[in-house]
């Protein structure tokens, strides 16, 4: 180990403590996209000196700005710490969190030795919000050397192959009646979701193993003997890159539009974030990662084991096609348990997520070390 590396590894130690009280109360206080007015404040506020915070940051009020350092080189850790409705850090975002603060303290001492500037973003909305790419639209992450973090998983999985993906709110609008008694002068707005849904459904048939279309109806009416004037629903499409996105997109809306063509319905169709990228992997930064973790004591699960949650969707894509960048997946073993799940939230704190929070910390911290160490030899 060299001596830049025991550095890290001793602050993350004498840090552990603080980052598992970090990760225990926003895992108890769970935070939805765009409302992490606590969990970014307790994020930001556990990094300390040396960091320099600036909240609110380029006009979100939910996003951070942390730095340290002054070198010529640049390193971004994004933090995550919205959580999911209705089932908590059930992907683990306060475990990125505690990653990412575990990590970016390590790198701080020592980035004067690297000619580094660490810089730690706390990145709201990444669950269908798109908190980065907002950030990204306003001028975050340019020129980086280098942007990572690390997400929880079932199983550890070093590269992220997430699907492109749109988020749509759908509302169809009819005309209430009285169900019984006036039938004939409603206007079925539940009646426009059910044919939209068989729709997607038979559309599936010819859609390719790249893509998915998922849905809910969030509004479904108001009492059985009330035809429904109004209907809503999120729905997602997701592809291979955001090329087959666009020709997807396409195709799911004509079996909206076919709801409204049938029942006399309106149609609205509004995005709820620019789209999620896929990813583009910093493959020789992510064999560092590999090895690292690998020294640390963790492994990496077979493709069939591993092979899935690492194609789960993330606004770090839109970073990725921007700066060099990285997102591997590190394991809390909870397995059958898997991500947005009640359970797996339940296997985000507790000891094996204390170890991967810490391994997961010190990896990254390795990881830019030596990347750093690398092109500072070759400058």
């Amino acid at each position: 180990m060299s001596d830049l590396k025991k550095i890290a590894y001793e602050t993350v130690s004498a840090d552990r403590a603080d980052l598992v009280t970090l990760s225990e109360e926003l895992h108890a206080a769970p935070e939805t996209a765009w409302q992490e007015h606590r969990s970014s404040v307790a994020v930001a506020a556990a990094l300390g000196p040396p960091f320099t915070v600036t909240q609110p940051y380029l006009g979100l009020e939910t996003a951070f700005l942390a730095v340290a350092g002054s070198g010529s080189r640049r390193v971004g850790i994004m933090a995550e710490y919205d959580a999911l409705p209705g089932l908590g850090h059930a992907c683990g975002h306060n475990l990125i969190s505690a990653i990412a603060v575990g990590a970016g303290r390590a790198l701080a001492a020592v980035a004067a030795e690297l000619d580094l500037t660490v810089e730690i973003y706390g990145t709201p909305a990444e669950e269908g919000g798109g908190g980065k790419i907002e950030l990204l639209e306003h001028g975050a992450f340019a020129g980086l050397d280098l942007a990572m973090m690390a997400h929880p998983a079932p199983v550890d999985v070093a590269e992220a192959r997430p699907f492109a993906v749109s988020h749509s709110h759908i509302t169809y609008t009819g005309k209430a009646a009285h169900a019984a008694a006036y039938p004939e002068q409603g206007v079925n707005a539940a009646d426009a979701f059910t044919i939209a849904q068989l729709a997607i459904a038979l559309l599936r048939q010819q859609l390719p193993n790249s893509v998915r279309v998922h849905g809910i109806v969030t509004k479904g009416g108001d009492a059985p003997n009330v035809i429904p004037d109004r209907t809503e629903g999120r729905w997602y499409v997701r592809a291979e890159t955001l090329a087959e996105l666009t020709v997807i997109e396409e195709r799911v809306r004509r079996c909206f539009e076919a709801g409204a063509l049938a029942t006399g319905c309106t149609l609205t169709i509004e995005p709820e974030s620019a789209p999620y990228s896929e990813f583009h992997t910093a493959q020789d930064v992510l064999a560092l990662y590999k090895a690292n973790a690998l020294a640390l004591g963790r492994s990496f699960a077979d493709a069939d084991l591993g092979g899935r949650m690492n194609r789960a969707s993330t606004d770090m894509g839109n970073v990725s096609l921007t700066v060099p960048a990285i997102h591997p997946y590190i394991g809390v073993g909870s397995l059958p348990a898997v991500n947005h799940q009640k359970e797996f939230a339940d296997h985000c704190i507790g000891p094996v997520a204390e170890q991967a929070l810490f391994d997961g910390a010190v990896a990254l911290a390795w990881t830019a070390i030596d990347q750093f160490s690398a092109t500072k030899d070759l400058s």
